[in-house]
Formats: C-alpha cells, structure tokens, sequence
C-alpha cells in the first residue's frame, strides 16, 4: 500500500532497489540535481507523521557501514524489505495509505 498505487502489489516499492525501479530511476540518474523542475525531488515530511511513526535501523545488505543507523521507515508501512526485530507488520486495515493523504504525491 505504502507506494503502491490501485491493483499494483503492496510490497512494490520494499526497499531502495524496488523503490527506485517502481519510480523508474536507474543508473543514468547518477548525478542529475533533484530539483521538481528535473521531475525528482525530496519532499517533506507529512505533517500528520510524527516522530514515533518512524522506525530508524542500522543498514542491511551491505558489507561495509552495517552498523550505521541510516536506514528509516514507517511504521504503519507493509511495504519494507525488512523490519526492525520485534517490529510487526501492521494488519491490512491499519496500514498506511499514499491514497489517504492529504497532501498527496
């Protein structure tokens, strides 16, 4: 649900090479300023988030800087490549919903 828009599979965008191939980005994007007026950029935070929303880990599936907390997401998500230990996808009807936001993407 979390980046997946209507009929596609909630967990679509779990994790950053998912995330970047649903959005199309690829290796040709190295380098490119993120800016709207290139088509990508980093938006804020929803105002509705708060801070016990976010779920900060250390980084998984690299060889070196494992131990670095620079891995976050939403709690309320089901679409992670993998959870903190101990922390539990959310049933369907409480996940978090791009659709439901106010400010939209």
């Amino acid at each position: 649900r979390a980046l997946a828009m209507p009929g596609e599979p909630e967990r679509i965008a779990a994790g950053p090479a998912l995330l970047a191939r649903r959005f199309g980005l690829d290796r040709s994007h190295d380098c490119c300023p993120s800016s709207p007026a290139q088509g990508l950029w980093l938006a804020p935070r929803l105002p509705e988030l708060s801070e016990a929303e976010l779920v900060q880990t250390t980084r998984i599936g690299i060889s070196q800087g494992q131990d670095w907390p620079w891995r976050w997401y939403l709690r309320s998500s089901r679409s992670i490549s993998r959870r903190a230990k101990g922390d539990r996808s959310p049933p369907l009807a409480e996940a978090w919903d791009v659709a439901s936001c106010v400010a939209g993407f």
